[in-house]
């Protein structure tokens, strides 16, 4: 174990799985005590539970990032609960719908935005005190390589990625004078339950996997941990003059 990110509180929505849980991990074994947020309450407690029979400190809260008010009790809560907030990863998601823009129903468009858009705006809204009262902090925003370039396919994603990278931007230059660094990651292809349901959506798992893989000039999808570290680096003091800036880990997918 390193200490990489000795002392700190880092918040991290989506926490339960997938690259949120990786991110997790991968922080409390740096040090960090680290607040697990979710909406499935089952498999973060068990998460934070895990990392406690470790001699890790997480704590799980349920939250649901689209409702303004949960959000604003749970980084007070957090910061009560440890003293301070100096990290935030916001990782929560969904894929949506993939069809035509011409097909997708205003519902369908506004959940993805709901949770990918104002998801990210509510988290960081609400985290900017208590990283002003810690003397700075890091703004961990994940975005896609669909921030980046287009395909066709999922349309709200699409836009909700985009827009994810501009706000990052935007909150980079407002509270560069506070010592708050924001940075997006824009992950390729990763092996998680999104893209496993993603794939399934569309038939044969395995045979979906290979043309994912295929995508990639490095020849895989990337696992979880690849988008971890990315994360526990920008957390940390090695990325002290980092801020406003993408950080593609993506098999080289946007190289072209």
């Amino acid at each position: 174990m390193m200490e990489r990110l000795n002392g700190k509180v880092a918040v991290v929505t989506g926490a339960a799985l997938g690259l949120g849980r990786a991110t997790v991990i991968r922080m409390a074994e740096e040090n960090a005590s680290v607040a697990v947020l979710d909406m499935l309450e089952h498999e973060g407690t068990l998460l934070a539970n895990e990392l406690g029979g470790r001699g890790l400190e997480a704590s799980f809260w349920r939250c649901d990032v689209t409702q303004e008010s949960a959000v604003a009790k749970v980084m007070g809560d957090v910061a009560a609960r440890y003293g301070r907030i100096d990290v935030l990863v916001n990782n929560a998601g969904v894929g949506g719908v993939s069809k035509p823009t011409h097909e997708v129903t205003e519902a369908e468009w506004d959940r993805v935005q709901a949770v990918n858009v104002k998801g990210v705006f509510f988290c960081t809204k609400h985290v900017i005190p208590h990283l002003r009262l810690a003397g700075g902090g890091s703004v961990i925003n994940l975005s896609s390589i669909y921030g980046l370039v287009g395909a066709p396919d999922v349309p709200p994603y699409h836009a909700s990625k985009g827009a994810v990278r501009l706000m990052t931007k935007t909150d980079a230059l407002f509270y560069a004078p506070d010592k708050i660094r924001v940075n997006s990651i824009h992950p390729g292809f990763i092996w998680t339950p999104m893209v496993e349901h993603h794939l399934a959506a569309q038939g044969d798992v395995e045979a979906g996997r290979k043309a994912l893989d295929a995508l990639h000039p490095l020849g895989h999808l990337g696992e979880p941990d690849d988008i971890a570290w990315g994360a526990v680096y920008l957390a940390s003091e090695e990325a002290k003059f980092v801020t406003g800036s993408e950080l593609v880990i993506d098999g080289g997918y946007t190289a072209r």
